[in-house]
């Protein structure tokens, strides 16, 4: 049995659920409290983060890496592309946005002084992204993939997050809608996360 420790508001604890809900697999939630974190979080993950997935003797502790190694263990609806190129420019793609839209959720998490930035900075990086919803269903064309799960709790929060996006940015607010409805995205919002949107 898999068990993700995952903070109840924690975006990128939310990537793991929804990549878990999305398998429709055997495992177990455990929620745990960012503001009151049990010692034991410490003890499994050496930067007292969530999310962590267990699995027997096996420990894992970043989002990505967590939710590869759930894709490739049970690989029924594959989220990661099959094709080694296509699959390179997954990765490459997720790595862009890790450092060009994620790494500015902990200021706003945190509310700190750079919140502002940080939000004009996500406004941007998003409404750049928005044309490409044109063309397209999802972030690799058609087929729901890991870059849609990653996003997606970031969409969610907007509200949460104080930003708003411009009028242009409305493909990108459609496609939003589109994995909003999907059935393995409403499972794995938390009841906290589910009030985080107006």
């Amino acid at each position: 049995m898999m068990n993700l420790y995952s903070g109840t508001t924690d975006p990128f604890s939310h990537r793991c659920r929804i990549v878990l809900y999305e398998k429709g697999m055997d495992f177990q939630v455990i929620d745990v409290d960012l503001f009151n974190k049990p010692e034991d979080i410490a003890v499994i993950n050496p930067y007292n983060r969530v999310p962590v997935l267990v699995e027997r003797e096996l420990i894992l502790y970043e989002p990505n890496i967590i939710n590869e190694y759930i894709d490739e263990r049970f690989p029924h609806p594959q989220l990661m592309p099959a094709d080694p190129i296509m699959r390179a420019r997954a990765r490459q793609l997720l790595s862009t946005m890790e450092r060009e839209i994620f790494a500015y959720i902990e200021p706003l998490e945190k509310n700190a002084k750079t919140a502002d930035k940080a939000r004009t900075e996500i406004r941007n990086r998003l409404t750049e992204l928005a044309p490409m919803f044109s063309k397209q269903k999802f972030m690799l064309g058609d087929e729901f993939s890991m870059l849609d799960v990653a996003i997606a709790p970031l969409l969610w929060r907007l509200d949460h997050y104080g930003i708003d996006l411009p009028k242009t940015a409305a493909p990108l607010m459609k496609y939003a809608e589109r994995i909003f409805s999907r059935q393995g995205f409403i499972d794995a919002l938390t009841p906290s996360e589910k009030v985080m949107r107006k």
